[in-house]
Order: C-alpha cells, then structure tokens, then sequence
C-alpha cells in the first residue's frame, strides 16, 4: 500500500466536515489518506474575541507549524482565515471549488435585513459584518457572539437573539443550508475575503503531495481568490480588517473584482468602494488585478480609514 497522505484539518464540527468532503475526493481518486486533527488555539479559546487572541492566523498556525514539522502533508484551511503574508517553506497549492461566498441571516422564517423590527438583536462578532449590518440598519442592537455555529444556534434557539448573521457555506457543508432566511450579497453586503473557499496548503516543493491534490484544483475559484487576497495584502489589511471583497468570473469571461472597506465614524458608518475587471485569466494578472483595487480604495481615502480602525483595535486590547 503507498505511504498515506497525512491531511491535517481543526477539530471544530465545520472544519472536520470540509475536510471530509476533501478526504472523500481525494479517496475517489485512489489515494491513501489519513486525517489528523490538530487544536489551535483560536479553537481552545472560544470565550475570548479573536482579536485578543493575537489577531490574525488564530485557527491557522498550528496546522502550518505541523506541516513545517513534517507531522502532516496538506492542511485544510478556510481561506477566509488565512493571512495574506506568505509563510517561508509553505504555499496554498490548492483551491478547490468554492461554496456560496455570502453571508446569510438565520433567523425566523421569512426574516430579511429590510423586514427586522426595530431593536432587533443580531449575533456576530465580526467588526466587517457589524459595520455593514449598522450601516444598512442603524436601528439594529448588534451584539456580539462567539463559538462554533452549534453553540451560535443553540443561543439563537434559547432567544439570547433574533437572528444571527452567518457564512453561507458553514451552514450547507453542515447540511444546514434549510436554516437561511436571507441571502446579503452584493451590492449591499460583502463578504469577507477568500469565503467560502478552501486552501490546501502543502510544503514548498513537496512534489507528491502536490500531484495528490492537484485535481481538486479550481482555476476559477483559484483566480478569484487570488485577486482578493492580494487587494487585502496591498491594504495590509489582515482577516480581522473591515475589508471586504469578491472576485469572480463575469458572463463576458472576465475577472471582475470588487473590494469595500468600511470604519465606524462618529455619526455613521464610512466606507470605500471599488471595482475593476480583467480580460486575461492567470495568476499574475488576478495578483495585479488586486493591486489595482487597492489603489482605487486607497486613493479614495482607505488608508486613514484602516489606521484609525487599527489604533482603536489596538487600544481595545491593551
């Protein structure tokens, strides 16, 4: 029997299950895979908000150590909570096919954003969602909620909320797709960067690993994210950032890439928005097509936005 592919994933409901659906792939395919599951510690400290658990890569940094300490082969992540800064001796080698990007709302049946009474509480603690749902509707009591998605339902159930807002491809690779009552998509509401799709991280230059995996490779979804990730990096904004953004393919066969950023001011929500679009379909061109946008936020006065939402990040967890 050949020597087992060691795919390492986190422990949490959500991440064994997006990993199952990779192991499964790739035993279709005829290979030897084990699974080995692997805590980290944005996983351990589910009372305490991301951000003061050292900001950026929390549910991802035990899996790369991992795979540069040769216990695992691949790693599973959502991209979403990956840092865009490269890390020496790993690369996303993968990207399979993405899941919906959008967040959703759960909440009673028939619950939209527009049709919430006033007052409503709505769970999520992420500060991208939070300024966009306080921008849409500024009459919204928008507290703040943690845990995996069970945990988050079962506290919606008990009436701590009226509704919470969440990942559309949480909710369907957990099969709980049925619990959506509104989609928020675009142009009202964007996602985070890299949601809903999945990278397969690997060692640099592990050839065989990257032959296992390499048929579970979406060109597209690959593009798309990649254009998104490096608008991100260009902000140097991490995955706590109030950035949004997506990539996708156009009916024309473009890349079209749109990005928002977002900050509490005193009378409002601010924000900056950009699109832009390329006709070529590779890597550097999506990479350039991220830069691209960036500079548009940037010159459409992003820049002071993210220092001033980074310095009140930073005095909040002092």
């Amino acid at each position: 029997m050949s020597t087992p592919l060691r795919i390492g994933t986190r422990g949490s409901r959500l991440a064994v299950a997006q990993t199952g659906q990779i192991v499964d792939r790739l035993r279709g395919l005829g290979r030897n895979v084990v699974v080995e599951t692997i805590s980290t510690r944005g996983d351990a400290r589910g009372d305490l908000p991301v951000a003061m658990l050292g900001g950026d890569g929390v549910f991802v940094r035990e899996l790369e150590r991992a795979l540069l300490d040769d216990r695992i082969d691949v790693a599973v992540h959502s991209l979403k909570d990956m840092p865009t800064a490269a890390v020496p001796g790993l690369e996303i080698a993968c990207v399979p096919a993405r899941a919906t990007p959008f967040d959703v709302l759960v909440g009673r049946p028939g619950d939209t954003l527009a049709t919430l009474p006033a007052g409503a509480r709505v769970g999520t603690s992420s500060i991208r969602r939070v300024l966009q749902l306080k921008a849409a509707r500024p009459d919204l009591d928008v507290q703040p909620i943690r845990g995996n998605v069970d945990t988050r339902l079962a506290r919606l159930a008990a009436g701590d909320y009226r509704c919470l807002v969440l990942a559309a491809a949480g909710l369907e690779r957990l099969g709980l797709a049925a619990r959506i009552t509104a989609i928020l998509a675009p142009p009202d509401f964007w996602p985070a960067v890299g949601q809903g799709a999945l990278g397969l991280q690997i060692r640099a230059g592990d050839e065989a690993a990257w032959q296992a995996i390499a048929p579970l490779d979406d060109v597209a979804t690959h593009l798309a994210v990649r254009a998104e990730r490096s608008c991100l990096a260009e902000l140097a904004g991490g995955c706590l950032a109030p950035v949004a953004g997506w990539a996708r393919l156009a009916p024309d066969g473009s890349l079209r890439l749109g990005a928002r950023v977002l900050e509490q001011t005193a009378a409002a929500v601010g924000n900056v928005l950009a699109e832009d679009a390329v006709a070529t379909r590779d890597g550097p061109a999506a990479q350039a097509l991220g830069r691209r946008v960036a500079a548009s936020l940037l010159a459409a006065g992003a820049g002071p936005m993210l220092e001033r939402m980074r310095a009140h990040a930073v005095g909040n967890t002092a």
